[in-house]
């Protein structure tokens, strides 16, 4: 796979495939994260005289012009972090455009609009990538959080025109390949709602796992299978076989909570309670990890010198329901070892630490992907 350094972009016109999939609310970006992520191969571009031309998707408008799904924030966005104008464009390959994209100036950057207003962008169309790839003479690959995605953008057009792969993603696969021969001990903290998503990851890293600690909804399989009463919380049934093969592959490496913390309903003024697993109330939902299990958890990932977590402990959606999450964020931003956050949800709940790991992923889906040992269109493309 080819890098930014083995090109010479002078005068060139680079079109950079990012990921500004951002939250917005009243025409205001919420986090900018992944805007700030594309930001190094942005600048690295412009020192070296290219016109930038910026192309990404935002949201599922399903080939549809949806207005609230428009890039416009993002420019303005993009526009404050880089101190200098970014013009946005209204389309991505009308005739319209053509003339803008040919009068742009070195070091100049413009941002197309969202090109999954196109259908054919999801359909991995090849003359719709033929269109993009007329706009510019090289393409630059810098959305990991895309990368397994059979899309037109990420998949057809690197192969249709001088290519590389930007600095964020560059810097994803050098990082998350440390997971996959990691230092040891390596414990692997797995969270969120289904087994069943996570089995190819769990079984590629088996192998070099030292502890695997499990919570989330995606405890109760476990609990289910152990002939426990689980009350009203959520299980997923297509998750009970995998959760049986993974007792078997993991034996004495699976390490489960020890009590939990339910509700009454699921909302803020709920009542709770931390319980043993085995005391779980009939009619009670299981919403995170009890102080038990948090300090159980914490002692183990202190002896870690390689951690991968992905997925909430808790249902942290809900403020009364967040403290086990919270607290493993906090715990792990303090942590000596290597620490790398999955993105997805997890990406969310570690917002207030994020620049304390050892890596935090914007991919989420790509990221369980690349450490299930699959192959990812997007940086396939690429070699």
């Amino acid at each position: 796979m080819r890098l930014l350094q083995d090109f010479n972009f002078k005068n060139k016109t680079v079109l950079v495939r990012v990921d500004f999939n951002v939250p917005i609310e009243k025409g205001k970006v919420l986090d900018n994260s992944r805007i700030k992520a594309a930001i190094p191969t942005i600048n690295y571009l412009v020192k070296k005289n290219a016109k930038v031309l910026l192309l990404s998707h935002l949201g599922q408008p399903k080939g549809n012009r949806v207005q609230k799904l428009s890039l416009v924030p993002v420019s303005q966005e993009l526009s404050n972090l880089l101190k200098k104008p970014v013009k946005q464009l209204k389309d991505c390959v009308s005739p319209f455009i053509v003339a803008q994209i040919e009068s742009m100036k070195s070091g100049e950057i413009v941002l197309l609009e969202n090109v999954r207003f196109y259908k054919e962008e999801e359909k991995n169309d090849t003359l719709f990538a033929k269109k993009l790839a007329s706009l510019a003479d090289m393409y630059v690959n810098d959305a990991f959080s895309v990368c397994h995605r059979k899309h037109a953008s990420v998949a057809q057009l690197p192969k249709l025109m001088p290519s590389c792969a930007g600095l964020q993603l560059q810097k994803e696969i050098e990082e998350l390949k440390k997971v996959l021969n990691p230092k040891k001990p390596f414990v692997v903290l797995l969270g969120g709602a289904k087994v069943s998503d996570k089995l190819a990851l769990i079984e590629n890293l088996a192998k070099r796992t030292d502890k695997l600690l499990i919570g989330g909804a995606m405890i109760f399989p476990f609990l289910k299978l152990k002939g426990l009463n689980v009350g009203k919380s959520k299980l997923e049934k297509e998750s009970l076989e995998p959760a049986e093969e993974l007792v078997k592959i993991f034996s004495n490496k699976l390490v489960l909570p020890t009590d939990v913390v339910v509700a009454e309903d699921l909302s803020e003024k709920a009542q709770t309670k931390a319980v043993k697993i085995e005391e779980i109330p009939e009619k009670w939902f299981g919403v995170d990890l009890g102080p038990e299990t948090i300090k159980d958890f914490e002692k183990i990932l202190s002896q870690a010198a390689t951690i991968f977590w992905n997925g909430p402990v808790g249902l942290f959606e809900i403020e009364k329901f967040a403290k086990g999450t919270k607290e493993i964020a906090k715990f792990l931003a303090n942590h000596n070892g290597f620490v790398v956050i999955g993105g997805g949800e997890t990406l969310s709940a570690v917002s207030n630490y994020k620049d304390k790991y050892g890596h935090v992923s914007m991919g989420g889906g790509a990221c369980l992907d690349f450490l299930s040992g699959k192959e990812l269109p997007g940086i396939k493309a690429l070699e």
